[in-house]
């Protein structure tokens, strides 16, 4: 071969060799992927509401005497457990138990006037056969019999008379022990007092008519716990009372509280730009278990329909609602694949046909680069 030949054959290994530099460093770069693989689980199809919800106590009061006062007796303090009937708060009230004692006392009087009224009564009645014995027998004169009886009967209306007044008397009493009631505040039901607005000593005042004031103790029920959530109106038809639900607090995450729908309002709200709901009230299972508190704010998810044992995906790695991107770990390359999928929600997709158990599909599907035909790797 010539000298000539040579250095062509070599000019062209040159260039052959800077090409594939070239290529080499110029090539696309493979896409780093997040991936799930296709197994097997339970897919649960739930509506979840639009908009967060709240925590909310089956029983809460927000209390307050019925009048002003100096506040004289505060037994509990907050975050103390009452029971049914309990005083939370006393007002001062030494004249209204005057009153009390008084009437009571007044009562006693009654009721001896009453056996006195009545014993008269008695023993005019007892005169008067007498006398009628003896009118029979024509020892006694008409006008004396007429007395007798007169007297008998007018004594009768003095006892009758006397045992009215014993009523009235009794009435005072139940007038002056309702007032009493009035200075005093109890538990309507079982809770925990969750705030105390107020101090031995202080004086409180009733709320005007129509003017909201905070309330001097309130009361909350922990053991019953619910959650008032709004669900679009397109899901609404399918929600239930009695179907179990999932809640979610912001409080809690990553954790989900069983319970069920225990009610879903009859009307459409329409108060939202765009949108119209139904409101629906969950309700948590053993909330006192968990140490949950009202106020928290909570999501609800209401299951329609459990499929237990089927091959699910992640429902974020779903593109369009029908494809998903498959990794081939052969080929290294992404792979768009049609499927056909069952129940669902915002966690998992049942998948009735399109992808096998063991594959490996792409997650993170709003990464640049992520599409069909392109190289990838797995973080």
């Amino acid at each position: 071969m010539s000298s000539r030949n040579v250095r062509i054959l070599g000019l062209l290994g040159l260039v052959a060799l800077v090409a594939g530099v070239a290529w080499y460093f110029s090539r696309p770069k493979p896409v780093t992927v997040t991936v799930a693989e296709v197994r097997a689980g339970d897919v649960l199809a739930t509506v979840a509401n639009t908009r967060a919800g709240t925590v909310d106590a089956c029983n809460r009061a927000r209390l307050a005497p019925p009048m002003g006062g100096q506040i004289a007796h505060l037994p509990f303090k907050e975050g103390n457990k009452v029971q049914k009937g309990d005083v939370l708060l006393e007002l001062w009230n030494q004249d209204q138990r005057a009153l009390v004692s008084q009437a009571e006392r007044e009562a006693v009087s009654a009721r001896s006037r009453t056996r006195e009224a009545c014993v008269n009564s008695a023993v005019s009645a007892k005169n008067a056969a007498r006398i009628r014995q003896l009118r029979s027998e024509s020892l006694v004169s008409e006008g004396e019999t007429e007395r007798a009886v007169g007297e008998a009967d007018a004594q009768a209306a003095v006892c009758d008379a006397a045992r009215d007044q014993e009523k009235v008397s009794q009435a005072r009493i139940d007038v002056a022990k309702a007032q009493l009631e009035r200075t005093i505040l109890r538990a309507p039901f079982d809770g925990v007092i969750a705030e105390i607005n107020g101090e031995v000593g202080e004086f409180v005042t009733p709320s005007p008519v129509g003017i909201p004031t905070p309330p001097t103790v309130d009361l909350v029920d922990g053991s019953c716990l619910y959650i008032s959530a709004p669900i679009d109106e397109v899901d609404a038809p399918a929600v239930r009372a009695g179907q179990r639900a999932l809640i979610s607090l912001d409080a809690f995450p990553g954790q989900r509280f069983p319970g069920f729908v225990r009610r879903v309002a009859p009307y459409v709200l329409d108060t939202e730009k765009q949108a119209r709901t139904v409101g629906v009230e969950a309700e948590i299972e053993n909330p006192e278990k968990y140490n949950l508190l009202p106020g928290y704010s909570a999501d609800v998810e209401v299951i329609l329909a459990n499929r237990e044992n089927v091959l699910r995906i992640p429902s974020q790695a779903i593109l369009d609602g029908k494809r998903v991107l498959v990794l081939d770990t052969a080929t290294g390359r992404l792979e768009s694949r049609n499927i056909e999928k069952g129940v669902a929600n915002w966690e998992y997709t049942e998948i009735r046909s399109g992808l096998a158990a063991g594959e490996l599909v792409v997650t993170s599907v709003d990464r640049e680069g992520v599409a069909d035909g392109a190289a990838a790797v797995r973080e």
